[in-house]
């Protein structure tokens, strides 16, 4: 749909007030962690993919990390799939881990390709798996009291860290045009996967890529 002319007019508006800041980051990198309430909210969502496209647009390079956390709490609910937490991450057993799998790598991650490819972007999903793109090792968890000599280490299943991220299919996405949206599912040399904390995966990815940002956007509902 056309702009109309009052649209016009704030958009030139606002595009020449942010001159100074496009000129800092054409050519950057930036990444950001897309979570929250900006992923349910439809207006907030329309908004993110619409603000990608302008970035990639301008020259900037965004690449997006995702999570899912209350989306994959929500289908495992309607499956009668009990969910456990330690230490506010989730234990993830082989049929959790087939859940997220279905949510992270599918339902949420192709939405939002979706959506930033309606916005007129061009955009690619992608998981761990594809390409080697995260390599991660078991995740250990360390627990101890003041009664206790050593820790416990407790088992949480598939839950993971990075080790590693594969720099040359980002660049390529890049220099393509492309815009990665990637979902925090990482593949270990066993060859099975591993649920991994966004913020940690986005971290990670600007980390390896020398980012010049690191944008955390995660809106929590307010309730009054």
């Amino acid at each position: 749909m056309p702009l109309t002319r009052t649209q016009a007019i704030e958009t030139s508006r606002i595009l020449s007030e942010a001159m100074p800041y496009i000129q800092k980051y054409v050519g950057k990198t930036i990444v950001i962690k897309y979570g929250g309430n900006a992923m349910t909210d439809e207006k907030l969502k329309a908004s993110f993919a619409r603000d990608i496209v302008m970035m990639k647009l301008i020259g900037i390079n965004p690449i997006v990390v995702h999570g899912g956390g209350p989306q994959i709490g929500n289908l495992l609910e309607k499956l009668q799939i009990e969910s456990h937490f330690v230490n506010g991450m989730r234990v993830t057993d082989s049929k959790t881990m087939d859940v997220v799998e279905m949510v992270l790598g599918g339902m949420v991650n192709k939405e939002i390709v979706g959506l930033i490819n309606s916005a007129g972007g061009k955009a690619i999903g992608l998981t761990g798996k594809d390409g080697e793109l995260l390599r991660a090792r078991k995740l250990r968890v360390k627990h101890k009291t003041p009664d206790m000599e050593a820790p416990e280490i407790i088992d949480i299943g598939h839950v993971g860290e990075v080790e590693s991220v594969n720099v040359k299919v980002l660049k390529m996405l890049e220099n393509s045009d492309f815009i990665p949206v990637i979902a925090p599912i990482g593949v270990g040399e066993d060859g099975h996967a591993y649920n991994i904390n966004a913020d940690l995966v986005a971290g990670k990815v600007a980390e390896v890529l020398m980012a010049e940002k690191l944008i955390l956007l995660t809106i929590s509902r307010l309730t009054g």
